[in-house]
């Protein structure tokens, strides 16, 4: 345990807590939704249990995308999915919304089961966007830096939530450098897919950072030019659209 301290990835820690605060702002929606039916003295009970479960839900759902992305073309298929969801991150969002179709319960373990089924159906965002920052780091340590980031993550998701959201209202800024991560994330998951290493080998430290490089830039690019043709009046976007 001490050797994986000392050979700690804080790059890696930090990509995963900035995915899980960036992707995951409808978790402490969602807690909050599920426990309030609960008594007054049991709803801290009911959020604690509520994030516990949703993160070992997630855990797993990591882990296991972490061993399939080794399958060719999938981790393509991370990489397209993710440049999408970062660019969605500029367009603001009309039309239904998931979360009001979250119920409380009088009960703590209903509750639980609300916030983990809802996790688990708004968790593919954060599950591919996590497992490619984790991607990068040794094989045997990788389920560790998604346990260990998400440990770290979760106060502030449950309670920083609101906080971050009013930032990145207050400064747009944070939202484009949020989507050029998760851009600089989907081309390094794009340059790694096994399809390519099997045919061009291991890529190089500058090939890696002109992927991610090159990931941002189109995140960020597409992602503005989507916000503006929305904002102008010649385009109207919602959920069914992206």
């Amino acid at each position: 345990m001490l050797a994986f301290f000392d050979a700690l990835d804080l790059g890696a820690v930090i990509q995963i807590i900035l995915i899980d605060i960036l992707l995951g702002g409808d978790n402490a929606v969602v807690i909050a939704l599920a426990c309030r039916g609960l008594p007054p003295n049991r709803r801290m009970q009911g959020i604690l249990w509520g994030t516990v479960g949703a993160v070992v839900m997630r855990v797993a759902l990591i882990s296991f995308a972490l061993t399939v992305l080794d399958v060719p073309f999938l981790k393509i298929g991370g990489c397209l999915l993710l440049l999408w969801i970062g660019i969605k991150l500029f367009v603001p969002q009309h039309g239904h919304d998931p979360r009001g179709n979250i119920k409380s319960s009088a009960s703590v373990l209903g509750a639980v089961k609300t916030i983990v089924v809802a996790d688990f159906a708004m968790s593919l965002d954060n599950v591919i966007a996590i497992a490619g920052a984790a991607g990068n780091t040794p094989a045997g340590h990788q389920v560790f830096y998604v346990v260990f980031g998400l440990l770290v993550s979760v106060p502030i998701i449950v309670w920083g939530s609101t906080l971050v959201l009013k930032l990145m209202d207050r400064f747009p800024l944070l939202i484009a450098f949020g989507a050029g991560l998760l851009g600089w994330i989907a081309g390094n998951m794009l340059i790694t897919d096994a399809f390519f290493v099997e045919r061009l080998g291991e890529p190089h430290t500058v090939a890696k950072l002109a992927a991610g490089l090159a990931g941002a830039f189109v995140v960020v690019a597409v992602g503005k030019r989507l916000a503006a043709y929305q904002q102008s009046g010649r385009g109207k976007l919602d959920d069914t659209d992206l």
